[in-house]
């Protein structure tokens, strides 16, 4: 007998299932000519690849973003940040102004395995009404393998991928390291590096993520310290966090400098720790943008 959690979860699935078919259907068809009769794969053939970034590259990176406090929460809040930017494209060391770090394993047409770095502002819990009096949210980061599997691919650019990322998470106030668990963000995604051949790239992903309890306590879990009216004590479970689809632009605007822009919704329906008293929406929104300036740049260029 299906209950409402699963039903729930079930529904929250299907409805990004159909948001990923019907984002990249719809970028597919930007990039299509106007013939009948092609194959998906030759769509693209009148677009030429761009030509090789640098191998290396330095610069200042401004961005500022405004997101959910933590996942589920009811308030946003605005983080900004002026950090150096190093962007170096090696055939096992990558980095790029996307800000990814990683180290390529296994790399061939269709198939690769790295190791990845990922991460998330912090933030102040006074300023948040569910969170008041309780720790703040430290910065978090991100490291694990990562499998990405192409499962479609046009002759020049664009290609949809499954990625499946499995992190260890920990969190930094800048003077202690501790472990938060662990997350795994299975997603599809389709990929343009030259959109409209407008040197714009685009990438639209639709994903869910799960989480160990560990991680699960640091956004959801009450202790009984922290116990006020209208927030009980609550013991959070690892399990099902969310689901997501974001859409992430990178626009060039001369040699030496870069336009990011993300924009990204999430759903938890259905998700683990729905009934604690820190989970105050299931939809919740938010969008980044940030300017890349590039320094200097070498004369050596990238390998694919």
């Amino acid at each position: 007998m299906m209950t409402e959690h699963t039903k729930s979860l079930g529904d929250s699935l299907a409805i990004f299932r159909g948001i990923s078919v019907a984002a990249i259907l719809l970028l597919v068809g930007f990039t299509a000519p106007a013939q009948a009769g092609k194959e998906w794969h030759d769509l693209t053939r009148s677009a030429p690849p761009k030509a090789p970034k640098p191998l290396f590259e330095m610069g200042v990176v401004l961005g500022g973003a405004f997101l959910p406090d933590y996942p589920a929460a009811g308030q946003n809040h605005l983080n900004g940040a002026v950090l150096p930017f190093v962007a170096y494209r090696g055939k096992i060391l990558r980095s790029d102004e996307k800000g990814l770090l990683r180290s390529r394993l296994v790399k061939t047409d269709r198939f690769e395995f790295d190791l990845s770095l990922d991460g998330a502002f912090s933030s102040d819990s006074d300023k948040n009404d569910a969170r008041r009096g309780m720790p703040d949210l430290d910065w978090l980061g991100e490291v694990g393998p990562r499998v990405q599997w192409t499962i479609a691919k046009a002759v020049h650019s664009a290609k949809v991928d499954i990625e499946l990322p499995v992190r260890a998470v920990f969190s930094t106030d800048l003077s202690r390291i501790e472990a938060r668990g662990y997350i795994f963000e299975p997603e599809i995604a389709y990929q343009h590096e030259n959109f409209l051949q407008q040197d714009l790239e685009v990438k639209v992903s639709v994903g869910v993520a799960f989480a160990s309890e560990d991680l699960m306590d640091y956004f959801y879990e009450v202790e009984p310290r922290f116990v006020v009216a209208g927030r009980p004590a609550f013991d959070a479970k690892g399990g099902y966090l969310g689901a997501k689809t974001q859409l992430s632009l990178v626009k060039a605007l001369g040699t030496r400098l870069n336009l990011l822009m993300a924009f990204r919704a999430e759903y938890h329906g259905g998700a683990e720790n729905s009934a604690s008293p820190l989970f105050k929406e299931e939809a919740t929104f938010g969008a980044g943008a940030a300017l890349v300036w590039s320094l200097y740049q070498s004369k050596a260029r990238a390998q694919p």
